[in-house]
């Protein structure tokens, strides 16, 4: 018991560095370059000591938990005793199938999750009087998560190089700018970066680091990272491909309808 509260009193001190910064800065510009008091400041002060502790928390949390399942489970879907030895040769990434379908639902459930993405799609939404729905948003963002995970555990399977994925997507990304409705474009573009955040990025870099180092021939260093890459690429894809399809729908039905 006396390590946990040790070890949460360490925590909620670092937090609360990394928070003080923040605070200041927007004190400062408030009381001394707006020159106006902080309104409701007892509710502002409140609501700052519960976002330390809320973080203090989740950190503790992430530390305690979400760290260690990801990598064990990364352990346990690549143990020899557990894999597929059906296919050899050119075909053994055939064997890590369980690996790949995890990292899809765990890329999809986690984005789903994600704070940060939740708070993009309520603003979307409002800024769009209603157009861009906000469950929809969500749903195809965590899809494009999940492929993301399941072709960067493929690639850390196979060992093939990690410039070639990037480089293919962006160019995907580019074509798909071209041709996406312009109002969108935006949006996808801050939609693959909203995966990067706190709920996403220790599972994705514990799934990563857990595989790599259990993976014959893999060195954590050099293989286990690139995955959070890949979860910020593939959300642009799959938003912009979904404003694309609805907007297709939409021409198809006006053209059906005249």
């Amino acid at each position: 018991m006396s390590n946990f509260l040790q070890t949460l009193l360490s925590t909620f001190l670092d937090t609360l560095i990394d928070v003080t910064p923040i605070v200041v800065l927007i004190a400062f510009f408030q009381i001394v370059v707006f020159k106006k008091s902080i309104p409701n400041l007892k509710k502002v002060l409140l609501g700052v000591l519960f976002v330390i502790i809320g973080l203090a928390l989740f950190l503790m949390g992430l530390e305690q938990a979400l760290f260690p399942v990801g990598e064990i489970m990364a352990t346990q879907l690549s143990a020899p005793d557990f894999i597929s030895q059906k296919f050899v040769g050119e075909y053994a990434w055939l064997n890590y199938y369980w690996i790949y379908i995890f990292a899809f639902l765990i890329g999809f459930s986690t984005t789903i999750a994600e704070p940060s993405l939740i708070a993009v799609a309520i603003k979307a939404n409002e800024v769009s009087g209603g157009v861009i729905n906000k469950r929809d948003l969500r749903l195809s963002v965590a899809f494009g998560v999940g492929v993301a995970l399941a072709v960067g555990t493929y690639r850390i399977v196979s060992g093939t190089p990690l410039y070639l994925y990037i480089l293919v997507g962006y160019i995907v990304v580019i074509i798909q700018t071209i041709f996406a409705p312009k109002d969108i474009i935006a949006l996808a573009y801050d939609s693959g970066g909203v995966t990067t955040s706190t709920v996403t990025v220790p599972i994705v870099a514990a799934l990563g680091l857990g595989l790599s180092a259990v993976i014959p021939g893999r060195n954590p260093a050099i293989d286990g990272f690139g995955l959070i890459a890949f979860a910020s690429l593939f959300p642009m894809i799959t938003v912009l491909g979904y404003a694309q399809i609805i907007e297709i729908m939409i021409k198809f039905k006006k053209n059906k309808s005249a």
